[in-house]
């Protein structure tokens, strides 16, 4: 797992250990950040599933102007720390070691890019997206990015939420969904 552009091109950052943590393979970071491409620039990024927090690093890197990282887990708050300083963009980095809808009811500042990978299959994403919905944290024009598993169907949410397009790569879905002016 490596940074794949931008400030911190190519440097690898620390996995966790074990089978908790389903990282996103580099085809489909590839992939979501070519889709995004025009819209990281100077942008306020959430990975809310934090884990390793490859995603708003890969953000960071890209011209990010920072990132929110949430993760229940102790470890993984660690590891997410130690990728920011290894990536020497600790300075743009904000991790929050904690449940994720403790942090989105708690959650005073809105968001331009919102990354979403969380377990699959516990409805971890749908109640995600039903409450990022609800407080309405992303900015004008905001993208949330949601990975899942190609089978899943995610629900359409209220106005001024449009869901976008699924791409799929083999057992993956990735699902965005637009913030309308």
């Amino acid at each position: 797992m490596r940074v794949i552009t931008g400030t911190a091109r190519g440097r690898k950052l620390k996995e966790l250990p074990g089978l908790e943590t389903r990282p996103t393979t580099d085809k489909v970071k590839e992939s979501v950040f070519n889709i995004i491409q025009f819209d990281i620039e100077g942008r306020r990024a959430l990975d809310l599933f934090g884990g390793t927090g490859q995603m708003g690093i890969e953000a960071l890197s890209r011209g990010a102007a920072h990132c929110t990282f949430v993760d229940l887990r102790k470890e993984a708050a660690a590891v997410i720390r130690e990728n920011l300083a290894h990536t020497r963009l600790d300075g743009q980095g904000t991790v929050v070691q904690g449940d994720y809808l403790a942090f989105l009811t708690g959650c005073r500042e809105k968001f331009d890019l919102i990354f979403l990978d969380p377990p699959y299959g516990k409805g971890l994403l749908e109640k995600a997206l039903e409450t990022i919905a609800k407080i309405d944290i992303v900015t004008e024009n905001g993208i949330i990015i949601c990975e899942s598993a190609a089978e899943s169907m995610l629900p359409e949410l209220p106005a001024p939420y449009v869901k976008g397009r699924d791409y799929r790569y083999g057992k993956i879905k990735v699902t965005l969904y637009h913030r309308a002016v």
